[in-house]
């Protein structure tokens, strides 16, 4: 289980959250205005000095406008694609 912020399916799991408040052309300011919370909060997350509960990234996604699920979905095929890479090279 990744309990760790520094866990390689987490640091995923953020840059696609970052990736999605990028491509919503939203700042971190904005976007801690938006969940009603500083931008320190929200830069400590991208950065993975705080770790997110369900709860708090729905809210960030309903904040830029992307829908949850859509996502959940495009980090799991990000996750995908990963253990499906580490495999091959496991083969070497």
């Amino acid at each position: 289980m990744a309990a760790s912020t520094h866990h390689h399916d987490y640091q995923l799991f953020i840059a696609a959250l970052r990736e999605a408040r990028l491509a919503a052309d939203v700042t971190q300011s904005e976007l801690a205005d938006r969940i009603g919370n500083t931008q320190t909060f929200v830069s400590k997350v991208e950065r993975g000095e705080r770790r997110l509960d369900l709860v708090e990234t729905v809210e960030i996604c309903e904040a830029l406008s992307v829908n949850p699920i859509t996502f959940l979905e495009t980090y799991l095929e990000l996750r995908g694609s990963r253990q499906a890479k580490n495999n091959k090279l496991a083969k070497f």
